[in-house]
């Protein structure tokens, strides 16, 4: 009826003839809080011109105004300018309004063919003949009319004398609909034409669309297709609100995944979702994410059990881990056998190990970005599992209905009656306990702003002796602020806070009992923008600023009969800050860059006392010269320069990309530990006047390709690292409680080189991955001193080189209820020291070593079996459960974690340590709400 009624009161006008040129009217007109159809209706009022529109075209906004000595037609279009409403001037004394698109009076100059420049004005609607005229746009009203009833007609933007080609930008948002949540990776496609478009990690996404109608389908993991009927007529934005979805999950994460690989500008980046953790059979059944991570290539522990990870050949302190903003100085539990992190509030891990955004900054290997979930804002929902050793809970909990919601998770471990079932004297009245908990409030405050805030603790507790207890913790916060300042414009401000300490306490019922202490604190302010200059540029700029506080150690007598000196190492400060800028460059439909320049700067603050050493002389008390002492807040010395972040993607095909990438990095925090892997009781040390901070610089060469339609993933990824100033213990170095920990530590240059290999099945019932990575580690410490020199001052292998590195995930669905998984690794043995004499010296026997790190241990090598249980997939029920049931180590191979030697009798004795020597079976019961 809307489309007969337009079409008869056009018909109708056009009968009157064309208007006559005449001097234009001028009006004055003011206005207060009106509606637009109000506003219109007091033109009518206060003028002899006719206007016709339907009200229902308009909403309930109110808008001011203050007209004088205005036409017609600029008034007009100064009130509808926000609006989608056209207007075309028929005569003196009618204005027919019309929605999107503009009403013509002729054909485009050319549209059948040949010349109308005859015709006066031809091709132009009536009111824009002084300038070039947009080209229509037709919609197929039959073919409109022929689409579901529940498929949404969208009208984008309208025309006016700006509006030219035949093809638009349309761009936006993608959000949950319950929490408002922003969605990443999100395909959107253009059923019309075939063009697709991802989301960012923003939920942000850009289209080019052809004029007229187009259909399009928005596709997520986890989430419901989503059809639009679009019609275009200019550049304009539309916001999409999706809901979750189950059935389509595998599918959708394939064409997600799909998009991703081959197309994201930045090589180096892999992301896990931790529902990937959930059918791969891990340690006592316990979901670890870390440990997804390490069977991917590049990605390496130095030990099973170990704490840290090395990436690309780097050390373990030279990897960031962020917990929504907030550093995670040790995000394990019980050396490493644990992540410290409840899988079920987790959302994802981005992890970038080749060229990191300049918005990150401060290591030199990798930065994990982890993110917890988003709340349901519609109801309670709930996730947990219950395990031999561990059990987690977690609560999504509404707090307003639609806007905000409040995500808590509880997870505690219950590990001692493990200890006490082995056959070991020692370990019979030893105890290990550890619990961590999160909460995370997230408040999508209006359409512009969405603030995200999350508090982080955990605690880890164990005595392997009975006269010493270990204790450690770690503390986070986070507040995340997301505002839209525009369509093109948006930023988010960070303010988070960071510990980490530990506790070693010894009590041993005599005059030597103490209580040792450490920590490591940080606060940062960070600020960044997203700007979108246009369809090719898209820039990334902020600011960042970070204050250090390190309190090296302090020692404390236990108990009143104590003979132990209190002891108070002097606290370290530091500031960090960093200006950054980066633009995200389509150069062609083929060739994409990021490029962009971090300057990075350290400074280290007082009050401190700086020894000053001799000029070439070695570091030691004989070669102190002088002492300075800093006041507080003065500086110390001041580090820093500028970091280059480049990378390039070219499309050689659709499903065939090549990409090459560079970047250098400024380190300012280092550990020291004189252990093969990261304990509890490592430590941290700022940059200051004797130590300097580590560098390094990376090139990146990959190839990426899908096959099979996306079925199969493919990649072969090369690097070469180079490193300067890595830190190091000298042998027999005194750590903890060293106020001149600058004697005991030297810096060396490193480098580390690799090809890493993936192939990954993402479709059908057997699905997983292949990852293989050839890689060197090594490490140089040359000085015109001896002791301050390793190996002669040549290339060595570092702790953590581990030439090959073999990593087989496979799961293969028996069913939508049974399945099977499997885990296989291998890894070349790790670097060790050995002895390889003795001498006898004033009736003692003694040992002379090898070079450092001149033999390797045995090869690890480990294979873990799984079965999903899955219970029934009713509707109307009140939990989902899934089961697991694993063995780790079903070859009950004995993996060396440690050689260590003694002398007995006179006789030098090798001595194996292992973490797991015994196939380790394991049920978990699972369930969801």
């Amino acid at each position: 009826m809307l489309l007969k009624f337009r079409f008869f009161l056009l018909l109708s006008l056009l009968s009157f003839g064309v208007y006559a040129q005449q001097t234009p009217e001028r009006i004055q007109i003011q206005f207060e809080d009106l509606t637009i159809p109000e506003v219109l209706q007091k033109f009518k009022q206060q003028s002899s011109y006719q206007l016709y529109f339907l009200p229902q075209w308009f909403g309930d906004e109110t808008i001011s105004g203050n007209f004088e000595d205005i036409t017609p037609e600029a008034f007009l279009s100064e009130v509808l300018k926000e609006t989608p409403i056209t207007f075309y001037r028929y005569n003196e004394q009618i204005f027919v309004l019309n929605r999107n698109n503009q009403i013509y009076d002729a054909l485009p100059n050319g549209f059948f063919g040949r010349s109308q420049d005859s015709l006066p004005g031809a091709g132009q609607p009536v009111t824009e003949r002084s300038g070039r005229a947009p080209v229509p746009v037709f919609v197929n009203q039959e073919e409109l009319a022929s689409k579901p009833a529940q498929v949404e007609t969208v009208r984008i933007g309208k025309q006016d004398a700006s509006t030219q080609g035949s093809t638009f930008v349309l761009s936006g948002y993608v959000r949950e609909r319950e929490s408002g949540r922003p969605i990443a990776d999100l395909v959107i496609l253009d059923r019309t034409n075939g063009a697709g478009s991802a989301t960012d990690e923003n939920g942000y996404y850009e289209l080019r669309l052809p004029a007229g109608l187009n259909v399009l389908e928005a596709r997520s993991v986890g989430k419901e297709s989503t059809v639009k009927q679009v019609i275009i007529y200019n550049n304009g934005t539309f916001d999409w609100f999706i809901e979750e979805g189950v059935e389509q999950l595998e599918e959708v994460i394939v064409q997600a995944e799909q998009e991703r690989n081959v197309q994201a500008v930045i090589a180096g980046t892999e992301i896990i979702n931790a529902e990937e953790s959930k059918d791969i059979p891990l340690v006592l059944g316990e979901r670890n994410l870390f440990d997804v991570a390490a069977s991917l290539p590049g990605i390496s522990r130095a030990g099973e059990g170990a704490v840290g990870l090395n990436v690309r050949g780097g050390r373990t302190d030279q990897n960031m881990f962020l917990l929504n903003e907030a550093v995670v100085y040790n995000p394990t539990h019980f050396f490493g056998i644990f992540q410290a992190l409840n899988p079920f509030v987790t959302q994802q891990v981005e992890i970038y190990k080749g060229v990191i955004p300049v918005e990150f900054g401060g290591r030199l290997s990798s930065v994990f970005d982890i993110s917890t979930k988003d709340g349901s804002t519609d109801k309670i929902k709930g996730e947990g599992s219950i395990g031999p050793i561990t059990a987690n809970l977690a609560l999504e909990l509404p707090v307003r209905k639609g806007k905000s919601s409040l995500v808590v998770g509880g997870r505690g471990a219950y590990s001692d009656w493990v200890l006490r079932a082995l056959d070991d004297e020692q370990l019979a009245n030893s105890t290990a306990s550890f619990y961590d908990v999160v909460a995370t409030y997230t408040d999508r405050l209006n359409e512009n702003n969405r603030l995200k805030a999350t508090g982080y603790y955990s605690n880890d507790r164990f005595s392997l002796t009975a006269d010493s207890t270990f204790t450690y913790s770690n503390r986070a916060a986070s507040v995340v602020w997301d505002h839209k300042f525009s369509e093109r414009n948006n930023a988010t401000f960070s303010l988070a806070n960071s510990r980490y300490a530990f506790d070693i306490g010894y009590d041993a019922n005599s005059n030597t009992n103490f209580n040792l202490g450490y920590s490591v604190e940080e606060t940062e302010l960070k600020g960044f923008n997203r700007f979108r200059i246009n369809e090719s540029h898209r820039l990334t700029f902020g600011l960042a600023g970070k204050f250090y506080r390190v309190s090296p150690g302090t020692l404390n007598p236990a108990g009143s009969n104590s003979d132990v000196v209190p002891q108070e190492l002097a606290r370290e400060q530091g500031i960090e800050g960093g200006v950054f800028i980066s633009d995200d460059w389509d150069v062609t439909d083929r060739l994409s860059i990021n490029a962009g320049v971090r300057l990075s700067v350290f400074a280290a603050t007082g009050p401190s006392e700086q020894k000053v050493y001799a000029p070439g002389q070695p570091r030691n008390e004989g070669t102190v010269i002088d002492t300075l002492n800093y006041g507080s807040g003065e500086t110390i010395k001041t580090y820093g320069g500028p970091e280059v972040r480049f990378s390039t993607r070219y499309l050689i095909t659709p499903e065939f990309s090549v990409k090459a990438g560079f970047s250098n990095m400024y380190q300012y925090i280092h550990t020291l530990s004189n252990t093969t892997t990261v304990s509890p009781i490592d430590t941290w040390k700022l940059s200051d006047l004797n130590i300097r901070p580590q560098t390094s610089q990376q090139v990146t060469l990959g190839f990426f390709r899908n096959l099979e339609e996306g079925a199969l993933e493919l990649s072969v990824e090369g690097f070469y690292k180079w490193a300067q100033d890595v830190l190091d213990f000298k042998t027999g170095a005194q750590i903890l409680l060293n106020d001149a920990i600058e004697t005991e530590v030297i810096q060396g240059d490193g480098k580390a080189y690799g090809v890493e290999f993936l192939l990954k099945k993402t479709q059908g019932r057997l699905n997983g991955w292949l990852g293989y990575t050839y890689s060197r580690s090594l490490i140089r410490y040359d000085s015109q001193f001896p002791e301050e020199r390793i190996n002669d001052g040549e290339f060595f292998p570092s702790n953590y080189d581990r030439p090959h590195d073999v990593s087989l995930i496979a799961n293969y669905k028996f069913t939508k209820r049974y399945s099977a998984s499997m885990n296989f690794s291998y890894q070349t043995g790790r670097p060790i020291t050995y002895p390889i004499g003795q001498f006898n010296f004033n009736n003692s026997d003694y040992v002379f070593y090898s070079d450092r790190n001149a033999f390797r241990i045995p090869d690890y090598i480990r294979l873990d079996l799984g079965i999903n249980i899955e219970g029934n997939h009713k509707k109307n029920k009140l939990a989902h459960s899934f089961w697991t049931i694993s063995v780790y180590n079903v070859l009950g191979r004995n993996n060396p974690y440690s050689l260590f030697f003694v002398s007995e009798n006179g006789e030098v004795k090798a001595l194996q340590s292992s973490i797991f020597a015994i196939p380790v079976p394991s049920i978990t019961y699972n369930f969801k709400f």
